[in-house]
């Protein structure tokens, strides 16, 4: 059995640690490491993860940094032949790491395996699917267009191929990792496990929940995707990326309570969105429930609340 390198970067994540780090020690493939990289937390972090009794976990303590520089850390002690990455508030299903094992140990070609990813909320209550893409192969061009992955907590990775890339960008403040997929899937294939196995946390206030950061992020990934040689001739493509980018803002804007929605950087996103792709006009469904949300942003949260009461 292959050694697997298991890479948790925390800061301040004594309410969901402990869960992350039960499913990761629950997999049905055991051989692994588990290294958590702790940021100068100042709640109780250190002291549960300490207390979890298991001779694959080794902690490590540093000075806070961001997501990308905390991810490299790991990396500095990780001895396997793969890797995966899990955020300090996400989970995983008892499965993952095998089923990813077994499609990279059955397509060799591959560098990346990813699986489907649902959201969960701060109970661990099912929100909503997430993503469900099955895009294998040289999937360049779809990363391009459209980050599908959806979760750092997402994929398992040969390390050989990783050190190929040269680690995390530590200059990006988000979005560290839809620059990662991007720049592998520049010099390997992807491959994927069609099954639910990564279950992502939505918490108010989260780094992801950072709209502006993450518009600056993304928009700056994706001028650096557009600029390569791979995509020399996909220019026609890049309106159609920023598109769906502000699709993808316009909702994320819009998860905050009612009275946190910044409706102007909703219209913004909104505006943006069918700037850039006049043609999503025709989706009459999502639009409205855009404009409704931003609208009656109160109205819409008392109908969630009432609907998901009632059924």
């Amino acid at each position: 059995m292959e050694l697997i390198s298991v890479i948790i970067p925390v800061y301040n994540g004594e309410k969901t640690i402990k869960g992350t780090i039960e499913s990761v020690l629950q997999q049905t493939y055991a051989h692994f490491e588990l290294i958590v990289i702790n940021s100068d937390s100042s709640d109780g972090t250190f002291e549960i993860v300490s207390s979890i009794q298991d001779q694959r976990i080794k902690i490590y303590n540093y000075p806070k940094a961001n997501a990308a520089v905390n991810r490299n850390r790991g990396l500095i002690y990780a001895k396997g032949e793969f890797v995966s990455f899990i955020d300090a508030d996400d989970i995983w299903t008892a499965d993952k790491l095998e089923a990813q094992y077994t499609v990279l140990r059955e397509n060799p070609q591959s560098g990346l395996a990813y699986s489907w990813t649902d959201v969960i909320d701060e109970l661990d209550k099912f929100v909503r699917p997430c993503s469900y893409a099955t895009w294998q192969g040289d999937v360049y061009t779809k990363l391009l267009l459209k980050d599908f992955i959806a979760s750092g907590s997402n994929v398992m990775i040969r390390k050989n191929i990783l050190a190929k890339v040269g680690g995390f960008n530590e200059s990006l403040t988000n979005a560290q990792d839809s620059d990662m997929w991007q720049r592998l899937a520049a010099i390997t294939d992807f491959v994927c496990v069609p099954k639910v196995q990564i279950l992502y946390r939505i918490i108010p206030n989260s780094m992801s929940s950072n709209v502006l950061g993450m518009e600056a992020a993304k928009l700056q990934i994706i001028e650096s995707g557009f600029s390569s040689q791979k995509a020399k001739s996909l220019e026609h493509l890049k309106k159609y990326a920023l598109s769906n980018l502000y699709q993808y803002l316009t909702f994320k804007s819009l998860e905050a309570p009612p009275d946190k929605i910044e409706r102007w950087t909703s219209i913004r996103f909104l505006w943006n969105w069918v700037r850039y792709n006049p043609a999503v006009l025709k989706q009459r469904q999502t639009m409205l429930i855009a404009v409704f949300k931003i609208a009656f942003p109160r109205l819409y949260y008392s109908f969630k609340k009432f609907w998901k009461a009632n059924n």
